[in-house]
């Protein structure tokens, strides 16, 4: 059996297809899906979401949101997906490297709580860069 896998923004539907496995970066870790996996409903952090379909991993850079698994369907609702289609390289490295820095110079709390903010979604989407070149 397959698992169709829909993955959802505030835009649309940003990718629609089935797939053998999914591992979703949820608040408590990285959880993975297979095929007859018990229904759930999980909260998603900012991070990397793998789909494998035909033994090769697609990875989307998702910015937190939701998950549905129920009858071998998966729905994702976040706030934002980007694949490596969608990222130019250089700027996500850069960027990146920006986000660090920020959060090793935060000094307030302000400081530090948006700095791990920018810094998580600079991180999945240097981890989906990363994805390509491994």
């Amino acid at each position: 059996m397959v698992l169709q896998v829909s993955v959802m923004t505030p835009d649309g539907i940003f990718w629609d297809n089935k797939a053998e496995e999914v591992i979703l970066p949820t608040n408590t870790g990285q959880m993975g899906v297979l095929a007859n996996h018990a229904p759930l409903i999980t909260a998603l952090d900012v991070g990397v979401t793998l789909i494998r379909t035909d033994k090769k991993w697609t990875p989307l850079a998702v910015m937190g949101g939701f998950a549905l698994v129920k009858q071998n369907q998966i729905t994702i609702l976040v706030n934002g997906a980007e694949s490596a289609d969608t990222l130019q390289s250089e700027k996500v490295e850069a960027s990146f490297e920006e986000a660090k820095n920020q959060l090793e110079n935060a000094e307030s709390e302000k400081q530090r709580v948006d700095a791990l903010f920018q810094f998580k979604r600079a991180r999945a989407r240097y981890q989906v860069i990363k994805q390509l070149v491994n």
